[in-house]
């Protein structure tokens, strides 16, 4: 459906349905609209013009110093080659569903490449593998188990991966070699936590596994794939977690990335034979969030976290200094660190503010940076886009008389607020989980509310990630309700904020945000318009025990145990599902019938509970999409939707 079509349709359906209270059940496409009126053809395109652009994340190189990339021409991401600065983007995959990794094979007689992704979001992810000037993929995994964390061995002729397809159970690591066509051997076998293998020694003979209980715990181990042996390395007890290792290529040891004995992740060095750590971040405040080695064991580059922003920081493994590559040109987000095969550049991704996330490749001999990709952003404005502002609010501590702050971003439209009121109405957002805090990049998204009018609010509540362990830690278990109370003081400090309308405030959140936001509404609905529940858990106990069996032991490390009875009737007094009749602003859900995260249930559950008591509750369920919305004439019918609610609260 062309745009101007598109448009035309919602001005037509707007004759049918003129207010959330008339609408009943539309369908359109795959998409479902409960209790929702279709927008006018105005909001559609000026909504439009925020979700247009695009953006490139690298993913890699080739061994001809091509870099592959992911960006969307079309409805989905897809992979691309790029093979100079500002080159085109040649489109590698096709299909209808968003590719979610991909890399190429490092052997220079074989231009191949594999590439992930699901259908339809269900979370079954398959691994792909393609020749280059070949149009047919050939899917390497079963079609029906869940595999991830895809690496090629240094020789180029196997692929490590994380993978449920022994029992469906169990995360173990397969490996499989693509040009022979055999299906894929076991080389570990799960037991207590999900397995991800991470490097291939140079040798090719070990690996480097990552062991996930929760994500407050995690182990490093060394394992040798000729006798299956595993050796922990990294970890050892309930409060540490390792992110991410590379091997050193003499392959006397490791790098890794783990907050052991720390308050923030750390990035040491491990010998192998002496097992002795080596610190190598103690400069560092923040947390350590990338790591890459190049090939020739040259240069590692790292990326800190700085107060929300990020920094490169390269060594030089044979001179032992640090050098110092150049800064970007605002603050702003850095990912997806990967050397060239030489060891000479150095490619990673960066967004910003106004700038979306392109892929740029610095020369490490000149310490030039240059970009390689050069994204649209729609057609709005973005030297008009909002930079958020980091500010603190007062809360509460149980240990500390003096309570403590919480941070927060906010973003303030310029001038006045509706109809030249001093103050602006407010959306509070909150992130879909304790492992990932708000950080300010490129979010055209919450650009398009302050657009509208609204001040966004994206708060770090405690047990958010970045700001410490022991922060992080300060919403589990039975304290779980306590940033729930924290929402309570941001509501607080909203009312003495002279630019913002305390009697205009929405919570709104996605998973575990959703979550939050519903209990916003239970507990503080007198100083709440309504909220916003993205595939939100509402049943902590329905979540836990009808999760894969993989997931279980990690969603009982992070929630809680449902089988003990305590903590089962904790669950369940916490769950929005149970607090229902303390709701009584309007909702909207949103939610996709594929989640492997969140089941659709939650949802239909939340919305029957609700509506059996006569509650205002608007839903949009979309068929082909999962926890988020991945295609774009998805990602704008639900952006709409969202404008459209907010409106009709103001």
């Amino acid at each position: 459906m062309n745009r101007q079509f598109y448009l035309l349709a919602l001005s037509l359906c707007g004759f049918l349905h003129v207010s959330g209270a008339d609408a009943q059940r539309l369908e359109r496409g795959n998409l479902i609209f409960d209790k929702l009126s279709p927008v006018s053809a105005e909001l559609a395109e000026r909504v439009d013009g925020y979700l247009s652009g695009r953006d490139a994340r690298v993913l890699g190189w080739s061994p001809q110093n091509q870099l592959l990339i992911l960006t969307r021409f079309g409805d989905v991401p897809q992979v691309h080659v790029v093979e100079r600065p500002g080159g085109e983007r040649r489109q590698l995959s096709f299909g209808a569903d968003a590719v979610l990794d991909g890399a190429f094979s490092p052997d220079p007689a074989r231009a191949s490449l594999v590439f992930i992704r699901d259908q339809d979001g269900d979370g079954k992810s398959q691994i792909y593998y393609q020749r280059l000037g070949e149009a047919a993929t050939r899917r390497l995994t079963d079609g029906n188990s869940r595999n991830l964390a895809a690496v090629w061995s240094n020789s180029g002729h196997e692929i490590a991966f994380a993978t449920t397809a022994r029992d469906g159970q169990s995360v173990d690591i397969d490996i499989v070699t693509p040009e022979s066509g055999a299906l894929p051997r076991l080389a570990l076998s799960g037991d207590g936590g999900a397995w991800y293998p991470l490097d291939w020694s140079p040798d090719d003979s070990q690996l480097l596994a990552l062991k996930v209980v929760s994500p407050r715990e995690s182990h490093l181990f060394l394992v040798d794939l000729d006798s299956g042996k595993r050796r922990e390395l990294a970890g050892g007890n309930a409060g540490a977690a390792v992110s991410t290792a590379r091997f050193a290529r003499d392959a006397q040891g490791a790098y890794f990335v783990s907050d052991r004995d720390s308050e923030f992740k750390q990035l040491r060095f491990i010998n192998f034979f002496t097992g002795q750590e080596t610190l190598l971040s103690g400069h560092v405040a923040g947390d350590v969030r990338e790591l890459a080695v190049s090939r020739d064991g040259h240069y590692l580059a790292f990326v800190s976290d700085e107060g929300g922003a990020d920094s490169l920081q390269i060594l030089d493994l044979r001179a032992h200094q640090d050098l110092t590559p150049p800064h970007m040109r605002s603050p702003g987000l850095i990912d997806s660190l990967a050397f060239d095969v030489p060891g000479k550049h150095l490619a990673f991704s960066f967004s910003a503010t106004s700038q979306p996330r392109d892929a740029y490749v610095l020369e490490i001999a000149t310490n030039q940076v240059e970009a390689w990709t050069h994204s649209e952003t729609g057609s709005v404005d973005v030297a008009k886009f909002v930079s958020p502002r980091l500010v603190e609010f007062p809360s509460f501590d149980r240990e500390n008389l003096h309570g403590r702050d919480v941070p927060a971003y906010l973003y303030e439209p310029a001038g006045t607020g509706p109809d030249g009121a001093a103050a602006h109405p407010v959306v509070i957002w909150l992130t879909g989980g304790a492992d990932s805090p708000f950080r300010p990049g490129f979010n055209p998204e919450i650009q398009c509310l302050v657009g509208e009018g609204y001040a966004v609010i994206a708060p770090n509540l405690r047990g958010s990630a970045g700001y410490g362990k022991s922060y992080a830690a300060l919403d589990e278990g039975r304290t779980r309700e306590d940033a729930v109370k924290d929402i309570g003081a941001l509501l607080v400090w909203v009312r003495g904020q002279k630019t913002l309308d305390a009697e205009h405030v929405v919570v709104a959140g996605a998973g575990y945000g959703g979550y939050l936001a519903l209990s916003a509404l239970a507990d503080f609905g007198d100083r709440l318009r309504g909220a916003i529940d993205a595939a939100g858990i509402v049943d902590f106990v329905g979540l836990i025990s009808d999760a894969p069996s993989f997931r279980q032991g990690e969603l009982r490390k992070q929630f809680g145990d449902e089988r003990d009875p305590e903590t089962r009737i904790y669950l369940r007094r916490i769950s929005p599902l149970s607090n229902g009749e303390r709701m009584t602003k309007p909702v909207l859900i949103l939610q996709g019938k594929n989640d492997p995260e969140v089941p659709e249930n939650q949802s239909q559950e939340m919305l029957n509970r609700l509506r059996s008591r006569g509650a205002d509750v608007r839903y949009l369920l979309a068929d082909d999409e999962g926890h988020s919305f991945q295609k774009q004439r998805n990602r704008r019918a639900y952006w709409e939707t969202i404008v459209a609610f907010l409106a009709s609260l103001r």
